[in-house]
């Protein structure tokens, strides 16, 4: 995670720091081919200069950012889950469990709903 190492060692609270790298790296492992990026202060993953998902932290929460069409597609999903949300994040409290299932289809969306997709954002 050398991409992120700077932004990982700025986190305070060596908890949420280990979880926010466990993220991260299961993130990298699981979605070889993305590029993990740091842009506007939020670690990122892009496929071919494309945005993936962005994921960062606050202090309640760890922020998951896939963009608006994939939050509209996997709603009742991140409802199930338990999470809460606006139009272009959800929120994983850290008491709660990353549900990594759910992560997964959201990413795998992404990349294939963006195959062909040449900009940095949706449209």
């Amino acid at each position: 995670m050398d991409s992120f190492s700077q932004y990982l060692m700025g986190i305070e609270n060596r908890d949420q720091r280990y979880r926010m790298e466990e993220l991260l790296t299961w993130v990298a492992e699981n979605f070889p081919d993305l590029e993990p990026q740091f842009k506007w202060n939020t670690p990122m993953f892009t496929d071919h200069g494309t945005y993936i998902i962005g994921i960062s932290i606050s202090k309640q929460h760890i922020s998951i950012a896939p963009e608006e069409v994939a939050m509209v597609k996997f709603a009742d999903d991140i409802k199930q889950a338990g999470y809460t949300f606006t139009k272009g994040l959800f929120r994983i409290r850290w008491k709660d469990e990353v549900n990594y299932e759910l992560l997964e289809k959201i990413i795998s969306f992404n990349i294939e709903d963006k195959a062909d997709y040449t900009k940095f954002w949706r449209e």
